[in-house]
């Protein structure tokens, strides 16, 4: 892919993200922005992990399910004195109430926190863990690992304006080889407050993918509160092994 100055006010991708701000320089380019990672799992001569924190509270995924089990212990009594658990409407009514509860815990227990993507420099790929939920609480929430040629790889940032989602985000576009048509596209990082951050992680996984040194001294080391006794991320085995490993041309 031809590197190329990018345009502030109009995307050299075809399809460019939702609410697109800038294309990021091309990440075979010389960066100038100071590389700092943001977060960082491990890293080093072959791999690199980084999380991808979501910005909300799990607090309130637990509150809502146990205010809608207060409800359901509330309510299921009320239809079998009235004698209207077997109507179309109660049935409806439970199935949709327990559904709810359903998905309020199976969500604050079992996602993926900070569900990560590994680049290996050696291979020059990325791997990119992904957890396929739904909102339908009775369907498996498989695990799939996306895997890209990182020289199909192009950033993208986007500038949040929400009231409760404030700053920036990185986008990776994967484009079909030598072209800025974009395939796919997965989430580097969700939103920062400050710019300057996020033009610094980009910085780093371009400086890291490019064999040259990175710092493993992140900006925040703390890891956010996971809400949950169990551990949400498991890489397939095989897949655990082959982002990891060297290649024999390496």
């Amino acid at each position: 892919m031809e590197s190329e100055v990018m345009d502030n006010e109009k995307s050299c991708l075809i399809k460019p993200v939702r609410g697109w701000s800038e294309d990021l320089p091309d990440p075979g380019e010389e960066q100038m922005v100071y590389p700092r990672l943001i977060r960082v799992n491990k890293i080093n001569d072959v791999w690199m992990e980084l999380p991808r924190y979501v910005n909300h509270g799990w607090g309130v995924l637990w509150f809502s399910g146990f205010v809608g089990l207060g409800c359901f212990i509330f309510i299921f009594p009320l239809f079998f004195l009235r004698g209207e658990q077997f109507e179309p409407i109660g049935i409806l009514l439970i199935f949709t109430l327990i559904s709810i509860i359903v998905w309020c815990f199976r969500t604050v227990l079992f996602a993926a926190r900070g569900a990560p993507v590994r680049f290996n420099r050696k291979q020059q790929k990325v791997y990119v863990y992904e957890q396929q939920r739904s909102v339908w609480p009775w369907w498996r929430w498989p695990v799939k690992i996306k895997v890209f040629d990182w020289a199909d790889i192009q950033g993208e940032r986007v500038q949040m304006a929400g009231h409760a989602d404030w700053g920036h985000r990185i986008y990776c576009a994967v484009c079909e080889p030598g072209t800025y048509l974009v395939r796919d596209r997965f989430i580097l990082t969700w939103t920062e407050g400050n710019i300057y951050d996020v033009y610094g992680l980009w910085s780093a996984c371009c400086q890291y993918m490019q064999g040259k040194a990175v710092s493993d001294k992140p900006l925040r080391t703390h890891v956010p509160p996971s809400w949950t006794p169990f551990k949400t991320v498991r890489w397939p085995e095989n897949m655990d092994k082959a982002s990891k490993a060297v290649p024999e041309w390496a």
